[in-house]
């Protein structure tokens, strides 16, 4: 019996490879164990190798694995690309229509098995995949039943009699695999799990669902690798609360639209990733001089420019903290699990309106689409929290016909906000520096006080966790910092060390800017080395860190930037190197 497995699925794009690790791991989900998936795929519609790759365990578990137990290939392409994964006496699970072969040196076992002629017989080969879920389910011992209604919950749309030929395809896959087998793989037999119900979902929809339990009721967004799953989540349900969604002709449109429809007392998002960033960046100045509430989901994936718009990377950091020209206030926020992507949704909406500035969401593309177990949501802990935005009561007469003091010069930095037609609350609305009624000003002591009162509301930010502690040392040999989905990575590295002797603290930023440096430095001046994980070429959190806390003496970086995600044994193994 084993206790965590890693199952992946592989073929062209096109072929079911997604449709396959949902009805897997839906199911395995519901059995109560806990899941973490990763698609790597290519960027194009169809063609092109793609695969799932899926950790089954009953303990929580926060990254990819490094090896992996079965392999099911639709096509050779993925034996040769996945092979090398498999661990000893691992398993390929082959469609025995491309006369599948494996490398002399693998040490996994290749059974060839007739997915696509299993699946014609019934019909169509399109189900060769649910011909492959069958096989997998003789493997692990699962029985067939464990999928019945994930497949009539994906297919029943398409009528009784598709449910009930891909339940079958399941069963004959199951079958066949047995004779195969001949009941002798319990090694792969997965210990029985704690049989609790928890959700499985990937980031974006997290977020989505965040966005709607947090009152946004409007969204404005062009479609983006890999940000485009929080529209389409917000278009099936934001019409249900009253909200609506709408496609822009580019991510300017859909920035400004964020923009106005704030303005307008609404609370509204937008997502994008890298290049839609980047388009965005003159509008979120607007927000900051009109100090108007803006929250940005920036999805992050490999760049520049179009780079590699379906991977992994964490290379927009920089860009987020520093990309805009001028100065203005600016909320940086990370969350680094699909349980805090939903809470730190809400509390963007909360500091965007209490500080009235833009805040970003910075999430990465391992984060937005990899999909994970999570505990249920706690719904009571929701807090909607609206700042100084007047809502119903009356605002005071003004003196001599004038105009509201929109952008009035207060202690804390944040000026008092009303609502379009609000009686008593005129005043101007401008992009250029003005005064506090928003009539445009150029005088030297007015632009100062404008400025120094947008930049103070930054000073004193309330944010629950800014850096994430995993501390079990006073005086560590090395504190691991890192930011998204690195996390579990991290975590796994770190029990490896501790098993090497090796004294391991961790500390996982949450708030990126404004940076929180009092949070990080009595742990960076405990550890005898700072090592920093993150998926860029240059190191942009150590920067920041550098920049931020000091000690750069102590502080060195482990780097991918090859479009893949990183890997426990890759962060433990360039960590003993630093020794």
């Amino acid at each position: 019996m084993i206790s965590q497995l890693s199952w992946k699925v592989g073929g062209q794009q096109g072929e079911g490879i997604e449709s396959t690790g949902e009805v897997f791991s839906i199911a395995l989900n519901r059995m109560g164990y806990y899941l973490y998936g990763y698609r790597h795929f290519s960027s194009r519609i169809k063609g092109g190798h793609t695969n799932n790759k899926i950790r089954v365990s009953t303990t929580q578990v926060r990254s990819i694995s490094d090896d992996l137990d079965i392999l099911v290939a639709f096509d050779q392409e993925t034996i040769d690309v996945n092979v090398y994964e498999l661990r000893k006496g691992g398993l390929v699970l082959a469609d025995s229509k491309f006369n599948p072969v494996i490398p002399d040196d693998c040490n996994a076992v290749l059974y060839s098995v007739p997915f696509t002629e299993i699946a014609a017989e019934l019909g169509t080969s399109l189900m060769k995949n649910m011909v492959a879920i069958g096989a997998t389910s003789a493997v692990l011992d699962l029985g067939t039943s464990q999928f019945q209604n994930v497949v009539q919950e994906i297919y029943g749309k398409k009528g009784q009699q598709i449910v009930e030929k891909n339940l079958e395809a399941i069963k004959k896959g199951s079958v066949y695999m047995k004779q195969e087998l001949n009941f002798d793989r319990v090694d792969m037999y997965l210990e029985k799990a704690d049989g609790q119900k928890r959700m499985f979902m990937i980031g974006n929809d997290a977020i989505a669902l965040g966005a709607v339990a947090g009152g946004a009721r409007f969204m404005a967004a062009y479609p983006i690798t890999p940000a485009s799953e929080i529209m389409e989540y917000l278009i099936k349900k934001l019409p249900d609360f009253g909200g609506t969604v709408i496609q822009t002709e580019d991510e300017i449109a859909a920035c400004t639209m964020a923009i106005g429809a704030n303005y307008a007392g609404t609370r509204t998002l937008t997502a994008s990733a890298g290049p839609g960033l980047s388009l965005m960046m003159e509008a979120i100045g607007l927000s900051g001089i009109t100090e108007q509430p803006l929250v940005i989901i920036d999805t992050q994936r490999g760049g520049p420019s179009t780079g590699l718009p379906t991977k992994q990377e964490q290379s927009d950091l920089m860009a987020m903290i520093y990309g805009t020209h001028g100065e203005i206030p600016k909320i940086v926020m990370a969350p680094s699990t699909v349980q805090e992507a939903f809470y730190d949704t809400i509390e963007a909406f909360n500091l965007a309106e209490e500080y009235q500035c833009p805040v970003i969401l910075l999430t990465d593309l391992q984060l937005s689409l990899g999909k994970q177990s999570v505990e249920p949501l706690q719904y009571d802990k929701i807090q909607i929290r609206r700042g100084k935005l007047a809502q119903g009561e009356e605002l005071p007469e003004i003196e001599n016909k004038g105009y509201f003091k929109r952008f009035e010069v207060t202690e804390d930095g944040v000026s008092p906000r009303v609502v379009p037609g609000m009686k008593n609350g005129i005043h101007h609305v401008t992009g250029v520096e003005h005064d506090e009624t928003g009539k445009p000003s150029e005088v030297a002591t007015n632009r100062k006080a404008q400025m120094d009162k947008r930049l103070r509301k930054l000073s004193d930010i309330k944010f629950d966790t800014p850096v994430h502690q995993n501390l079990t040392h006073p005086d560590p040999d090395v504190l691991f910092v890192g930011f998204n989905s690195t996390r579990g990575t991290i975590e796994e590295a770190m029990i490896r060390l501790e098993n090497d002797g090796v004294k391991v603290n961790h500390a996982h930023v949450r708030l990126l800017h404004p940076f929180p440096a009092d949070e990080l430095l009595p742990l960076v001046k405990a550890a005898k080395k700072v090592v920093v994980v993150e998926n860029n070429a240059t190191g942009q959190l150590a920067s920041l860190i550098k920049m931020n806390v000091g000690h750069a003496e102590k502080i060195s970086s482990i780097l991918k930037y090859d479009g893949n995600p990183l890997l426990p044994h890759e962060v433990h193994s360039k960590c003993k190197e630093l020794f």
